[in-house]
């Protein structure tokens, strides 16, 4: 049973651990890879980082966190609180989701699940569907050497023309700002024999990302697809879902109801190493309800034994039902080692009005953060600031030392004020009452300053047009983050701005967040660890009029031409110090209001279910590496808790 760690604890831990990190990324290897360059060696190995440093050597026999005497057996079953209906996440037409891909292996490993494996380190990737790979020390290319013995669930073996086919097949119709960035990078991809597959990159772009990206796509069997004639643009379903390689297999997909996935005795990867301990649950299921409400009242009655919890009343007051309180649902705190997810207030950077930095300046200031912590989330939050919170790579104060140096070496794309002033934090407010008069009062001068005058309690401009903001909202969404959304929006109502909540259903909020139908949204970025080419997917604006993982539209020549310096850094001194930089733009740029994050998972499930003592900083791992308990089970049968 894991011990919870105090809040202090875990953030003084994080802290190290990063540093850590940090660190052993470029202290352990420099030596050997500078000899290697002067040799023009080519680098053979069972696994991948950049710098070259693998925690685990060649010969390991498991990752140090699981259980490698984990029993399998049992079920594990999860719900989804908003609609599906695609069983295909990669051509961006419908709403899929993770048991749409949890079959799929990539040619380096990762979780079924799509957390990292191994979860206890950080940017490491090993070996799966290949037993080595090669490159050379200029990472121009990279050879990946197939594993004879692996088999996609039909028992057709996976090979070479299998990689290239499943490349190219992406590239000619899965998501475009994806595919674009690919064909920019990717020269050509050749199978060489029928087990050795080429990826050659192009010249003059960095080296980041580019063998892991071309290890951890999904892997299709080219004879399946050929003989079947299912495109990337259809949806697969029924008898159109893909086989996959991975140790699950999907048996049921009623996306009105439930997905199955069931383990697969014959699964060839089931000894090596990697999966020890992993892959444990005979059936995972996923129940699709139509909104949290309904999925937690689903929780309670049993018709689904594990649930992540990510509202706060619920957590602070909801599980006082009898099955919690006699034990037979346990509800526990787990450690996150992860920087939070950059969740948020989105601006549409493309809607006219926004485009003035006043305005969203004036919009950020009327979230009340310590009220809504205190009056609607019973004080359990923190307030997030930063891309890369909790760890060294986060822009604290003003800009020093080698990060001043660079910003300064990039002339007029800095703003004046960015390297006079400490990075971007969020205000302050009174958690005693919703609208704080101070922020008021400041909101106020800035759509005064901005045009936007008071007229009859509202603002319009010099031509009278009013100020009008939607704020685009999924009805599935918990109550509290309603309650969240609506309060904000009645304080913008208070300084006239003609606010309108839009509450639509999972359908209709897909299709409009996609054609950007919106001024506001409430949704999320990814949390910055490390350089790498996804950078420019979330953050670039090579993509930003089309790109899904963009909501914000956010197109900054200064945001660009940092990543473009962090992905050409030589060492992770430089790295680090161009994401840190990088940090510091993104909150200056303004294109969220940062709410909250938690630095744990909070967890409640049926006391069958069983984890790891020592439980690695960079994921849950519920899909992955917990196992299932007989003797509890029964225990709960007897007493008639479960179905």
């Amino acid at each position: 049973m894991t011990s919870i760690v105090p809040a202090s604890t875990r953030q003084n831990f994080k802290a190290k651990r990063w540093s850590a990190v940090i660190a052993t990324a470029f202290a352990v290897v420099f030596g050997s890879m500078a000899q290697a360059e002067e040799a023009g060696e080519i680098i053979k190995s069972h696994g991948y980082s950049f710098y070259g440093d693998l925690k685990y050597p060649a010969d390991y026999p498991h990752f140090e966190y699981v259980n490698p005497d984990a029993p399998k057996g049992g079920e594990i079953s999860v719900a989804r609180a908003s609609s599906v209906d695609s069983m295909n996440p990669y051509n961006g037409k419908g709403r899929a989701g993770l048991f749409s891909v949890m079959h799929y292996e990539g040619v380096l490993g990762r979780a079924p699940s799509y957390e990292p494996a191994p979860a206890d380190v950080y940017a490491e990737y090993y070996c799966l569907l290949c037993e080595t790979l090669e490159y050379p020390v200029d990472k121009s290319w990279v050879i990946f050497n197939i594993r004879k013995n692996a088999k996609f669930s039909d028992g057709s073996p996976v090979t070479a023309h299998d990689v290239v086919f499943s490349h190219n097949f992406y590239l000619d119709g899965g998501l475009k700002s994806a595919a674009d960035g690919i064909r920019k990078r990717v020269l050509s991809v050749e199978a060489l024999d029928d087990y050795t597959v080429k990826f050659s990159f192009a010249d003059g772009i960095p080296r980041r990302s580019l063998i892991a990206s071309a290890g951890n796509g999904p892997i299709w069997s080219k004879a399946w697809f050929e003989k079947t004639g299912v495109k990337m643009s259809d949806d697969w379903r029924g008898d159109k879902l893909p086989i996959g390689s991975g140790p699950y297999k999907i048996v049921s997909a009623d996306l009105s109801r439930s997905i199955v996935l069931e383990r697969r005795e014959d699964y060839w990867g089931k000894d090596l190493p990697f999966n020890v301990g992993r892959n444990n649950f005979d059936r995972i299921r996923q129940e699709i309800m139509t909104d949290d409400t309904a999925s937690f009242q689903g929780f309670k009655t049993g018709l689904y034994t594990f649930r992540q919890e990510t509202d706060s009343r619920k957590w602070a007051a909801d599980y006082e039902f009898p099955k919690a309180q006699n034990g037979f649902i346990i509800k526990k705190e787990l450690s996150d080692g992860s920087p939070p997810v950059p969740t948020g207030i989105i601006f549409n950077l493309g809607s006219e009005v926004l485009k003035d930095k006043r305005i969203r300046q004036a919009i950020a200031q009327m979230f009340n953060f310590e009220w809504t912590n205190e009056s609607l989330q019973y004080g359990l939050f923190k307030q997030r600031a930063s891309f890369s919170q909790d760890t060294p790579l986060m822009a604290q104060g003003k800009p020093q030392g080698a990060e001043l140096a660079l910003l300064q070496s990039l002339g007029d794309l800095v703003p004046a004020d960015m390297l006079a002033e400490d990075a971007v934090v969020p205000h302050t407010s009174r958690p005693t009452r919703l609208l704080d008069r101070n922020n008021r009062r400041a909101a106020s001068d800035l759509l005064d300053e901005a045009g936007w005058s008071v007229v009859d309690g509202k603002r319009r401009n010099a031509t009278g047009d009013l100020l009008e903001i939607n704020f685009l909202f999924n009805s599935s969404s918990s109550p509290t983050l309603s309650a969240v959304i609506e309060n904000f929006v009645s304080n913008l109502q208070a300084i006239g701005i003609n606010a309108k909540l839009e509450k639509v259903d999972s359908s209709q909020y897909t299709a409009r967040e996609r054609d950007r139908d919106y001024d506001l949204v409430f949704d999320q970025y990814a949390a910055i660890l490390g350089t790498g080419t996804g950078l420019l997917q979330y953050y670039g604006s090579e993509a930003a009029a089309f790109s899904l993982f963009n909501p914000a539209g956010l197109a900054s020549p200064l945001v660009d031409a940092i990543i473009d310096i962090s992905l050409n850094a030589k060492t992770a001194e430089e790295e680090n110090t161009a994401i840190t930089a990088l940090d510091r733009a993104l909150r200056y740029e303004l294109f969220m209001i940062p709410v909250w994050y938690n630095d744990s998972y909070w967890v409640a499930y049926y006391d069958m279910f069983e984890h790891p003592e020592n439980m690695p900083p960079y994921a849950l791992g519920h899909l992955d590496f917990w196992w299932y308990n007989a003797d509890k089970a029964q225990k709960l049968r007897d007493a008639g808790v479960l179905r």
